[in-house]
């Protein structure tokens, strides 16, 4: 059982993928399952599963920016509008959602979440590897923080295109993939994305006017 715990469909404000074309790649690249965690909205995740058709398990997600850098929720049901880091994590807990730190500690993305001592308590699953860190550094200072943390570990592709998705993620032969999450009940693999990929996003952004 293979997951892709990070992706983006065109719902994101920096993405393109339709969710169909999210679900076919993700089934032909031998995923078992993909958590889509589209910026601010699981209407991608929602979409994705519509279209999934016992084809693939899809993971209802999404990548929230905080007033302390972006949280992923997954295993959600309800949209979440808050922004301060705690009310987040207070709403991601209230759907039984599973509370993930992506791509910490990344210098380079001024998204990125750099957690305190303090707020292990707050945090599920560290990111400890996701393809698009340009600096293998990032993923190692997360590793390490959950190491040190007592942290459950996990890993995505952070896709936003085609060729991305499966770049990173989990092998479980867990049945279960929610008590897998909890548990670090798998491997991580991974391979880092072309940095290409990043740069293109980065026009996508600019073009479509967003920040974010």
């Amino acid at each position: 059982m293979k997951y892709d715990f990070h992706t983006h469909t065109k719902y994101s404000s920096d993405g393109y993928m339709e969710p169909k074309m999210l679900v076919k790649v993700a089934a032909k690249a031998g995923l078992s399952g993909v958590a889509v965690t589209d910026h601010n909205t699981i209407k991608g995740g929602l979409n994705a599963k519509k279209l999934a058709n016992n084809e693939i398990e899809i993971i209802v997600g999404s990548e929230i920016l905080t007033d302390r850098g972006e949280v992923i929720g997954i295993f959600l049901t309800e949209e979440i509008e808050k922004t301060c880091f705690l009310d987040v994590v207070e709403e991601i807990k209230a759907q039984n959602g599973i509370v993930i730190l992506p791509h910490p500690f990344d210098g380079i993305r001024s998204t990125s979440f750099h957690p305190d001592p303090q707020d292990v308590k707050f945090i599920d699953s560290m990111e400890v590897f996701n393809s698009r860190c340009v600096r293998q550094i990032y993923n190692d200072m997360a590793r390490n923080y959950a190491l040190e943390n007592d942290l459950e570990i996990i890993a995505g592709s952070d896709a936003h295109f085609e060729n991305e998705i499966g770049n990173a993620g989990v092998k479980t032969e867990s049945d279960n993939i929610r008590e897998a999450v909890l548990n670090s009940d798998f491997t991580v693999f991974g391979k880092r994305s072309s940095i290409t990929n990043p740069i293109t996003t980065k026009l996508l952004k600019i073009w479509r006017g967003s920040n974010r």
